[in-house]
């Protein structure tokens, strides 16, 4: 029963949605800007799960897989196919919702509009959301796949959330540098997240000649030469932003615990590992980022 709960909630993409809400709060706090209406968390938590379980349902004729979470999914198309309606109509009600909310179109860049407009386009371009005549979808595109997905979760948890506040109650970020700041540590961290899931994508990956950086270089070159020097670079350059920041200890504490973490588990990933290990550690490092962000928040702004 135990087994079945979990599996219930990382492989139907609801730990994901809650994720994605948690990670949004996240810069909310860390802003010190005031929280988006309820209808925003809705949107992005519903929308998360749409686009997920869109992208791993299997073909109408697949019937038997050997991936667990495949396997899952095709035991409960019946629910999923469901559910995937419930959630359309609670995301085009959350979005109807928000446009109400808006009192007039707030002056924002051309910029601000192009990189809008980009955090949707990557991500259909990475599934394939869209035909694409001629056209590679971007997972194909090993070395960059993780950086695409890195890319498309920091603007939807960095972005969005000030750009709706902004649309909502035409609040502007006051150090729009640790905002910046923000965007590149979440496009840093979901990027090595995403190239400890490639992991476990291997021999899937080569026999599909995607050329992720294991399938180029091997687990160990992967772990010893991509990994750690990206956390240890983002890790450092943390100590930098704190120092210029004045952070306080427990702030600095509470920040550096998620790049630890991720350090160890990137040491841990040297051993085969099932499918959930990834949905639930590897994953559940994104909300102990969300978590000690936030508590970081407090310690820092109280």
């Amino acid at each position: 029963m135990k087994t079945r709960v979990v599996s219930f909630l990382f492989f139907s993409n609801y730990f994901i949605g809650l994720l994605a809400v948690a990670l949004c709060i996240e810069t909310i706090f860390q802003l010190q800007l005031p929280l988006n209406a309820a209808s925003f968390y809705l949107l992005i938590f519903s929308t998360t799960i749409l686009f997920y379980t869109r992208a791993y349902s299997p073909a109408p004729d697949i019937s038997v897989a050997n991936n667990p979470r495949t396997s899952w999914y095709i035991r409960y198309r019946g629910f999923t196919g469901r559910s995937q309606w419930v959630f359309s109509l609670v995301a085009l009600g959350s979005l109807v919702w928000q446009v109400l909310l808006i009192k007039k179109i707030p002056d924002i860049s051309a910029f601000h509009w192009l990189l809008l407009i980009s955090i949707p386009a990557v991500a259909g371009l990475y599934y394939g959301l869209w035909p694409q005549p001629g056209f590679t979808r971007l997972r194909h595109i090993g070395w960059l796949k993780p950086f695409v997905i890195g890319y498309v979760w920091a603007g939807v948890v960095c972005i969005f959330p000030v750009t709706a506040l902004i649309f909502e109650k035409n609040i502007y970020p006051v150090h729009p540098y640790l905002m910046l700041w923000l965007f590149v540590k979440n496009w840093m961290f979901c990027s090595v997240n995403a190239i400890m899931f490639d992991l476990k994508d291997y021999a899937d990956d080569a026999n599909k000649d995607i050329k992720t950086f294991v399938v180029k270089i091997g687990l160990r070159k992967t772990i010893f030469v991509i990994l750690i020097p990206l956390l240890l670079l983002g890790f450092i350059s943390f100590l930098f932003f704190s120092w210029y920041n004045h952070f306080n200890l427990v702030t600095i504490a509470m920040n550096a615990l998620p790049f630890l973490l991720l350090l160890y588990l990137a040491f841990s990933l040297h051993k085969r590992r099932p499918i959930l290990y990834y949905l639930v550690v590897i994953d559940g490092a994104l909300l102990v980022k969300a978590v000690c962000g936030i508590i970081a928040a407090f310690v820092t702004y109280r």
